[in-house]
């Protein structure tokens, strides 16, 4: 099976990043695959995910990211962050462009399993 990749079905998700979902069904329940950009300047809110790992891919611009208690570190293009499950994480674009992601996600996302949490 392939799945194409559709830009045109980019959507903005209210943790504050643009989502657009490569590979997210009951078909394949072991991972799920996203393209999430920030637009420069912004961050996302600070959210953790229940019962879900979520791994980050950077592809393009640079940010700065935060995973539960550990520092604020500086990522860019071809660093992977992973974040175990029920732990609170964001990121902030800190370049003049776009960051451009993978979230991936193991088992898939499910939009129930998001948790926001205050800033």
């Amino acid at each position: 099976m392939i799945k194409k990749h559709n830009s045109s079905d980019e959507y903005y998700f209210e943790e504050g990043c643009h989502i657009t979902e490569t590979s997210n069904s009951s078909d394949d329940e072991d991972v799920s695959i996203a393209q999430a950009r920030v637009e420069a300047g912004q961050q996302t809110k600070w959210h953790y995910l229940q019962n879900t790992t979520e791994r980050y891919v950077i592809l393009e611009g640079s940010g700065v990211v935060e995973v539960g208690t550990q520092e604020p570190c500086a990522v860019t293009s071809g660093d992977v962050v992973i974040i175990p499950a029920n732990t609170l994480q964001r990121i902030k674009n800190t370049g003049s462009g776009d960051l451009l992601f993978l979230a991936i996600c193991s088992p898939r996302f499910q939009k129930k399993n998001y948790r926001n949490a205050a800033n």
